[in-house]
């Protein structure tokens, strides 16, 4: 079967990109281990002994950087719909994060206590659509803020990729009245043609 126009370009990308070139040399599962690598350089938020908890976690790159940083006194629970290879020290449940029941599995993880940090790098499969897209992605992040909001300790942060939408208005007010600062990070790996940036909500209230 010929290739399509877009998928030879992104092979292409793929193909040529620096951090994809990185990730193999470094022994990441991918490139956005760099968005996460970056992000903690500038706001410390991984620290040793904390726990943390990574929604939609496949193939682990975050993971990966999450339990590196935490040493073995830290916990990473890690949740995804997809597959995912054991990482020595990840505790990793695979469901669908929209559904009450996977959620209480991995609520159970966590053993009644708060987790300090909630990463999320967790998108839709995209069907090509912006506004269906965007709608199942503001969806998904809801679902994320939700989760930090009832399992982050009082100053925990929670990290979040979001696409620039017509929801993205609503879902930045919701975080402002969650964290007392709301910051914006455009890591360099990030794809300068993506509409991706990431909200860090820092010190719950």
């Amino acid at each position: 079967m010929a290739r399509s126009k877009t998928s030879k370009a992104w092979l292409q990308e793929h193909v040529s990109d620096p951090y994809v070139h990185m990730a193999q040399k470094d022994g990441y599962r991918s490139r956005a281990a760099y968005k996460l690598l970056e992000i903690d350089e500038k706001d410390k938020l991984l620290r040793p002994g904390i726990t943390v908890a990574d929604l939609g976690s496949a193939p682990g790159s975050w993971s990966q950087v999450a339990i590196d940083k935490v040493g073995e006194r830290g916990r990473v629970l890690a949740l995804d719909i997809l597959p995912m290879n054991p990482i020595a020290g990840v505790q990793f449940i695979q469901g669908d994060f929209r559904e009450d029941d996977v959620l209480a599995q991995f609520v159970q993880l966590l053993e009644g206590r708060p987790v300090d940090l909630v990463i999320s790098d967790i998108a839709p499969n995209m069907s090509g659509n912006s506004t269906i897209d965007q709608a199942r992605s503001a969806y998904l992040v809801e679902l994320a803020l939700m989760f930090a909001q009832e399992h982050l300790k009082p100053g925990g942060h929670f990290l979040v990729k979001v696409f620039q939408g017509s929801e993205f208005n609503a879902f930045l007010k919701a975080m402002r009245e969650t964290f007392t600062e709301v910051l914006s990070r455009k890591p360099k790996a990030s794809r300068d043609r993506s509409s991706e940036i990431y909200l860090l909500g820092k010190n719950r209230r």
